[in-house]
């Protein structure tokens, strides 16, 4: 199988959508075919479309059916797990396992992207920890540079730790512009995680998530 990562995040709305395209741009410039993927998302528009699936989709140079993209997407915009009990269906960890080989498949590269932080509840399966472990991939850590974000970021790592899994990096990405003692909260990150810092993204980069790319890398190999 081709390379491929777990991407998570310390809590949801910190950017996890952003990093996923940017990533995927900085394979592009790279001559890299990369491919995104969204397992889980919920909330979408008039047309059933989601936001967060259409960004990566834009962001891909590798284009994958939308079974394999997005297996499950819901309509409201709430716990994903709730949604699915409210559709009348179930999120079964061994469908998105059956697309994420596929699309290692077919790209170069792919980033999975989960769903909120890194524990949510999925349904019977498991939570989204679970997922990771199913899925057995390296994780990458977006950590949303905001008060409170140290706590975050180390309990995260500590739940990725607990479950046998590789913590390939860690992006810093700035939701907060004002935040207060930005250096000092980075230094302080930078010295407790375990892992290498992939990139800081500052808030609204010019270009968007294309622009981003340029202050990201990947783990070594």
């Amino acid at each position: 199988m081709n390379p491929a990562y777990f991407l998570t995040g310390t809590d949801t709305e910190i950017g996890k959508t952003f990093i996923t395209c940017a990533l995927l741009h900085h394979a592009a410039q790279r001559g890299i075919r990369a491919a995104g993927v969204k397992p889980v998302a919920a909330g979408t528009d008039a047309d059933g479309r989601n936001d967060d699936v259409e960004n990566i989709r834009a962001a891909s140079t590798v284009a994958l059916a939308d079974d394999i993209l997005n297996p499950y997407c819901f309509s409201a915009a709430i716990a994903p797990h709730i949604a699915a009990s409210e559709e009348g269906r179930r999120i079964e960890f061994a469908t998105i396992q059956s697309a994420c080989r596929q699309a290692m498949q077919q790209a170069d590269l792919v980033i999975i992207e989960g769903v909120g932080g890194f524990r949510v509840p999925l349904g019977g399966d498991g939570d989204s920890a679970d997922l990771a472990v199913a899925l057995a991939l390296p994780v990458i850590l977006v950590v949303g540079m905001r008060l409170g974000c140290i706590n975050h970021a180390l309990l995260t790592v500590e739940a990725i730790a607990a479950r046998g899994l590789t913590l390939a990096g860690w992006v810093a990405n700035r939701i907060d512009p004002a935040m207060a003692r930005f250096d000092e909260n980075m230094a302080t990150l930078q010295a407790l995680l375990p892992a290498p810092l992939l990139g800081v993204v500052p808030h609204n980069p010019a270009g968007g998530s294309a622009g981003a790319a340029a202050f990201l890398q990947f783990p070594a190999a």
